[in-house]
């Protein structure tokens, strides 16, 4: 049976945790923020959008992991290309897959898959006939975003998280486009700090090339929403001594307010007033310090940090109070916007 052709959005409110820069712990950070979301009684779909699969080499079996993308060409495929597939290869709409329940109850994940690679090689042209109007250019830039409708639909879930890989290319674009929210996750470095600039002004560029995409759309199409809020950051995986980041870290803790304050936020705002909040203070969601052997711990146990096996207790409870933390202020924000 073919996928609905309803233009209708589904009510999931959609986000990504985006950084272009690698290192900064973006697929931890889903992982962990999205079991937070599920604990406090939402429903969750994770999309593994990044060619590299972090995100479902994180959570699921290794032989399992090996099955999907062995099968992902085939009529058995079941990760996001085996869906994505017959846009690229111009033989139909999006194919229907399921997803696969994690060790978190109520989230869900879309398996990802090396050969998304060759979806992101098509959306350049597919952007192009966008612009010259053309109704295959809607229909593959908009692909990922319908399937992950179709899926929301089906399950019934309360919140989509992507994980992308970090990169600004033209996959990340057509997800930060059909999100509502993004996240920025940021390390205490140097590097961290400059990316941001180039992050906030990317982000500006393509919310204003789809303005003019969605101009040109013929009537009735399905579109992207194409005005991604900043809902906050997260800085990690810095040092805490006697109650009080490492004076290092404490350094740069201070610049990335800043940065977030004229980068992101300023920029965005320049665009459209509603797409960053006023104030820096209420950008920041929270914290996560610096846990190594937890972090591996739950990588390969595939389970969120608090869930994992034989760490002291003191560690976990300290991750589930920042991640609830997190995720409270998180619900409240896209909740108010609601």
């Amino acid at each position: 049976m073919a996928p609905s052709t309803s233009n209708a959005r589904s009510s999931a409110c959609r986000l990504a945790i985006f950084n272009h820069k690698g290192g900064v712990g973006k697929t931890t950070l889903t992982v962990n923020i999205a079991a937070a979301v599920a604990e406090m009684g939402h429903k969750v779909l994770l999309v593994d959008s990044d060619p590299q699969c972090n995100l479902t080499s994180y959570l699921v079996d290794d032989s399992v992991v090996d099955d999907l993308l062995d099968d992902s060409d085939t009529d058995k495929g079941q990760t996001v290309w085996s869906a994505l597939k017959p846009i690229v290869e111009a033989s139909g709409d999006f194919r229907k897959i399921k997803s696969i329940e994690t060790s978190s109850s109520h989230v869900f994940l879309a398996p990802g898959d090396i050969k998304l690679s060759e979806f992101e090689a098509e959306l350049t042209e597919f952007w192009g006939q966008c612009l010259q109007r053309k109704l295959k250019g809607f229909k593959g830039t908009t692909a990922l975003s319908r399937l992950v409708n179709w899926l929301t639909q089906r399950l019934k879930v309360d919140y989509v998280f992507y994980d992308s890989g970090p990169n600004i290319g033209p996959l990340n674009r057509v997800i930060l486009l059909d999100c509502d929210y993004f996240i920025v996750p940021v390390a205490c470095d140097l590097f961290s700090v400059r990316a941001l600039k180039t992050l906030g002004r990317t982000l500006a560029r393509w919310i204003e090339e789809w303005k003019t995409i969605r101009a040109l759309a013929p009537a009735d199409t399905y579109l992207l929403p194409g005005m991604p809020r900043f809902g906050g950051y997260v800085p990690q995986n810095f040092r805490v001594y006697g109650g009080q980041p490492a004076a290092h870290h404490a350094h740069y803790l201070s610049k990335i307010d800043r940065h977030m304050q004229s980068e992101i936020a300023g920029v965005l705002r320049a665009v459209d007033r509603s797409l960053a909040p006023s104030g820096i203070s209420q950008a920041k969601l929270g914290a996560v310090k610096n846990f190594p052997s937890l972090v591996s711990a739950s990588q390969s146990q595939g389970v969120p940090m608090v869930d994992v096996k034989g760490a002291p207790d003191s560690q976990r409870s300290t991750a589930k109070a920042e991640f609830q933390m997190i995720a409270k202020k998180l619900l409240a924000r896209t909740q108010q916007s609601s």
